[in-house]
């Protein structure tokens, strides 16, 4: 018997992968924000359940161009996950930790085979990534070269961990600010943005006041009834039980750094030898 899961993964996949590319993602006509301006959350525009499908609905008024299939992807790999699918770190241990607790494939290659069904921060942001690339690129199984296809994988070809700093996933995963270096620096797939101007679907990493790091995906700023400053974004952490959104103070939070995906066509040419400056400074949120 076919699970509900299943047939809810198999209902996105098709809703998700028919009749888009990356010409109608980059010319689709949505609200636009001012520029230099911050973009306030309004309370329903906030999702009472932190496991939800329903970022591109939530926050398309908001985004435009190729951030509505990163929108789109959040809700596909959240319909892996209902329950938030566990979070779970350990790259010691026996089995290995998973980035992603299913497997992930890039134009029907496959990227990961999971050790384990739960899943981390990076891990989700980075399946994101891939899952929009998927939308934005129907066609990209026939351009993509064998290098960068092996490149962008999330395990080594004998289903090992791989370790930071290796090639695509190696750099996202690494610490500090792993999308700006794989998608900006790396690939020359996007571009930095500055905290004012972000938009939902914009990848970021924060960096802690307590000298951790996270790896999510922006949704937004928001200003609570008691006047308190948030972001809210969603990635996999320990407060959702893997996968989920979050509401997260500002006070918390010491530096970003946000890029955004501009230049997808660059997976199909991008140097998978690429040296990458570890040395970028971050931004300061100043709402």
């Amino acid at each position: 018997m076919i699970s509900s899961r299943k047939i809810l993964v198999v209902l996105f996949s098709i809703l998700f992968l028919s009749g888009f590319s990356i010409e109608n993602f980059s010319q689709t006509k949505t609200v636009k924000t001012s520029k230099h301006k911050w973009l306030l959350l309004k309370q329903q525009d906030i999702s009472p359940e932190a496991q939800n499908l329903n970022h591109l609905k939530n926050f398309k008024k908001y985004a435009k161009g190729y951030n509505l299939a990163v929108l789109r992807a959040i809700d596909s790999v959240q319909a892996h996950a209902m329950n938030g699918g566990g979070y779970f770190i350990g790259k010691d241990s026996t089995p290995t930790e998973s980035p992603i607790g299913y497997e992930l494939k890039l134009f029907g290659n496959p990227l990961i085979n999971p050790p384990r069904t739960t899943s981390y921060c990076s891990g989700s942001s980075y399946t994101t990534l891939m899952t929009s690339l998927n939308y934005i690129l129907p066609k990209g199984g026939k351009k993509i070269s064998k290098e960068r296809l092996e490149a962008v994988r999330m395990q080594e070809p004998n289903g090992g961990r791989r370790e930071d700093w290796i090639k695509f996933w190696g750099i996202w995963n690494a610490d500090g600010f792993g999308s700006q270096y794989a998608l900006v620096q790396y690939s020359k797939m996007g571009k930095n943005i500055k905290p004012v101007d972000a938009m939902p679907g914009d990848f970021m990493n924060i960096s802690w006041k307590t000298g951790i790091g996270h790896s999510v995906v922006f949704l937004g700023w928001y200003i609570d009834k008691e006047g308190n400053k948030n972001v809210v974004y969603w990635s996999s952490q320990k407060g959702t039980n893997g996968m989920g959104d979050q509401v997260v103070p500002l006070s918390r939070i010491k530096e970003v750094k946000i890029v955004r995906l501009t230049n997808p066509q660059n997976l199909f040419k991008f140097n998978i030898n690429q040296p990458v400056d570890k040395k970028v400074p971050g931004d300061e949120i100043g709402l």
